[in-house]
């Protein structure tokens, strides 16, 4: 029955516990007879070899268990910022999702990150604050943190009995009782339900007292209950927690020490109590491709098939493609369309994923998340259907690479190998790019940041004859014009037959912050895609002057031209241009005269107006021991930072900063170095700032 399905997502910071978590959710199922160790290198979502070398999560890896008469699908995803395309992909596709957070780092920077990314999809949450067993651990400090940064109201259904080196279990606040584990059991897996521990009890009464008013937000019934002093069963608190939680009232949060077995069968309950079922979530839209007519799907397999690629990866033996499937079934040998390039394709094998191992499935249904093999021609993002019945999901949106490096192949390298190997790389992670710079020859491959990049060499030297090496990576810079400008340009040639006539007058703005997001805005109500480089065109021609055939060509020549910048090689961004004014022959002007003419007429006004020069800015957020906080504003403001805020809290502190990327190539490193190994910083892409020529690394550029 889909109602007893759950698809749900593990996601936080880097060395949060998330693969922990999973491993231990693994062995309570009994999905596995000894729970693995990422320090031992054992895990099943970990399974990738570079994965448990660097001992973090690269890869979204699914796992199927069993808890109950409940079916959950889960997704481990990967904490580090350079691999958020894994989370966004993850989350796209999931149901609900469980949020990691360690009892003494708290709510970290990209814990704040996936949370609101899981938030922008619609996924229902659920929070567990892990490690409580650890030095340092702050259970009300993690969940003040949460309050404040994730803006959640928390339904708080478990507390820890003690903290650190005296913590000794947890308190269920639906049951109120004291999950007691045995400690005479190797296993593990016994527990019981005790009586409150003495000096617990005005504690749990109090956070009981919280659970009961956040939980009457969502049901009338139970605050009647509590407003005239009756008891309130388990069943309705359970029910007013859900209905909260799937409306996104109320976040549940759980806690425990998942490395020592502590609260992790409770979070399984949890995740069957609280968080949706397929069933639960409104039925997926899309449109009929050649129509564009607006259509749904209903999450039941009585209706026409349709699924979402939102991960492939490639094998020897062929694409491995996972799907989630949002109606009808899936059976081998099936045909289905693919709705996003209209080519057919056939499905070999069907296969429940658990970590490297594989299940086959004679039919997947409405609410499954499974991999396919077969398919010769599906990338991630694109939608497959029932040929009678097509339809085109919405695709996934990833961020644009920040870090480039060039790629130096061995002399002994296969050229052909090489390209077929970064064709493969680049169509399975969507945020690398690959790409020959025409000036220098040079490969150059771009991406999230320098671990990524890094990840993604080893990949590429996995194959058999290839070896390469790197250069120092180089940050995509951008350029944008200094001020409006109005430009006309005439290309008129006569060659002896046919000539060619085209006359433009345009106009090129600048685009403030505020323009953006009244563009993006605009073209979102049109049911198009903002632009990614928010390169805009406006037709303002009156009486035909210019011929409506013609502006279409106008257009692609503005574009080209701002492709690549006319002092330097960076593409143009946040412009508009606008065709105001301009004359055509009847018989010698053409499409191509107009493009070239438009593109030629881009280039003089970056000339005329002058170029900005634009440079990514990362957020970053730095945590190390309060005697560094000094050192740390003086290294951010030598590498040209902008020091937003800093804390101090019991001995540690953090610093949040808005800091160049150029500036952070090996920060990694010097952090280590000058703090004795005791920081650590997280950063993610934040937005573009000006930056004068002499301080911009501008080896890239033509």
């Amino acid at each position: 029955m889909l109602e007893r399905v759950r698809n749900i997502g593990i996601i936080a910071h880097v060395d949060a516990g998330k693969t922990t978590t999973t491993e231990r959710i693994l062995y309570f199922s009994g999905s596995k007879h000894k729970a693995g160790d990422v320090d031992e290198g054992n895990t099943t979502t970990d399974f990738d070899p570079l994965e448990r070398q660097k001992g973090i999560t690269i890869n979204s890896a699914a796992v199927t268990i069993d808890w109950g008469e409940h079916q959950i699908t889960l997704i481990d995803t990967p904490g580090h910022v350079d691999f958020t395309a894994e989370v966004e992909r993850s989350l796209r596709v999931l149901d609900g999702a469980v949020g990691i957070f360690c009892a003494v780092g708290g709510v970290e920077v990209q814990s704040e990150t996936v949370w609101h990314q899981a938030r922008k999809h619609g996924v229902p949450c659920l929070a567990f604050i892990n490690k409580l067993d650890r030095l340092g651990a702050d259970f009300a400090g993690c969940l003040q943190q949460m309050k404040d940064k994730l803006g959640i109201r928390p339904a708080v259904c478990a507390i820890p009995v003690g903290q650190a080196s005296d913590f000794q279990g947890v308190i269920d606040l639906v049951r109120m009782k004291f999950i007691l584990k045995d400690a005479d059991d190797p296993t593990h897996i016994k527990y019981r339900l005790a009586d409150l521990p003495e000096g617990h009890q005005a504690e749990a009464q109090k956070y009981r007292e919280e659970l009961l008013e956040a939980a009457s937000h969502a049901s009338d019934e139970l605050l009647e209950r509590v407003l005239e002093g009756d008891e309130v069963s388990e069943e309705l608190l359970v029910r007013a927690i859900r209905a909260g939680t799937l409306s996104g009232q109320l976040t549940p949060v759980l806690c425990g020490s998942a490395k020592n077995y502590h609260g992790v069968q409770l979070l399984l309950d949890a995740v069957v109590d609280y968080l949706p079922s397929p069933a639960d979530r409104p039925a997926v839209s899309g449109v009929v491709p050649k129509t564009k007519e607006k259509v749904e799907r209903k999450p039941s397999p009585a209706e026409a098939f349709a699924a979402l690629a939102f991960k492939t990866v490639t094998e020897s033996t062929g694409d491995l493609v996972f799907l989630r499937i949002y109606s009808g079934e899936l059976r081998p040998k099936d045909e289905v369309r693919n709705s996003t390039t209209g080519q057919s394709e056939r499905v070999a094998r069907i296969f429940r994923m658990m970590g490297e191992r594989r299940d086959s499935l004679e039919v997947a249904r409405a609410g499954d998340i499974v991999a396919v093999v077969g398919l010769k021609a599906t990338h991630t993002g694109q939608t497959l259907c029932a040929p009678e019945a097509p339809i085109a999901l919405e695709d996934i949106r990833f961020p644009e690479p920040v870090i480039s490096q060039a790629i130096i192949p061995d002399k002994a390298t296969n050229e052909t190998k090489l390209a077929d190997a970064l064709a493969r790389l680049v169509r399975d992670d969507p945020t690398l790019r690959c790409r020959t710079d025409t000036e220098t020859n040079q490969l150059i491959l771009s991406g999230m940041g320098e671990l990524h990049l890094e990840v993604s060499v080893e990949k590429l030297m996995r194959n058999p004859g290839i070896k390469v090496s790197v250069g120092k990576p180089m940050v995509a810079y951008r350029q944008t014009l200094a001020r409006a400008v109005e430009v006309e340009t005439r290309y008129i040639k006569q060659t002896g037959g046919r000539g060619k006539y085209a006359v433009v007058h345009m106009r090129f703005e600048p685009l403030s912050k505020q323009r953006v997001e009244e563009w993006a805005a605009w073209r979102e109500e049109q049911g198009e895609k903002p632009d990614p480089n928010n390169l805009y065109f406006v037709d303002e021609i009156v009486g035909g002057v210019v011929p409506g055939e013609y502006i279409p060509a106008v257009e692609a020549g503005f574009r080209q031209a701002a492709a690549k910048g006319a002092k330097y090689g960076f593409p143009c961004v946040d412009i508009q241009a606008t065709l105001f004014d301009g004359k055509h022959h009847e018989v010698d002007s053409s499409q191509d005269a107009f493009k070239t003419a438009a593109w030629e007429c881009f280039r003089e006004a970056q000339l005329k107006a002058g170029l900005v020069l634009l440079e990514p800015i990362m957020n970053v957020v730095i945590h190390a021991p309060g005697q560094y906080l000094g050192d740390l504003i003086s290294d951010v403001s030598r590498r040209r930072g902008e020091v937003l805020n800093t804390s101090l809290d019991k001995g540690r502190c953090q610093l949040h900063a808005y800091i160049p990327l150029a500036s952070l190539f090996g920060y990694t490193t010097e952090l280590r170095n000058f703090t004795s190994g005791t920081a650590s910083f997280a950063m993610e892409p934040s937005h573009y700032a000006p930056v004068k020529e002499e301080l911009a690394d501008l080896r890239a550029a033509s």
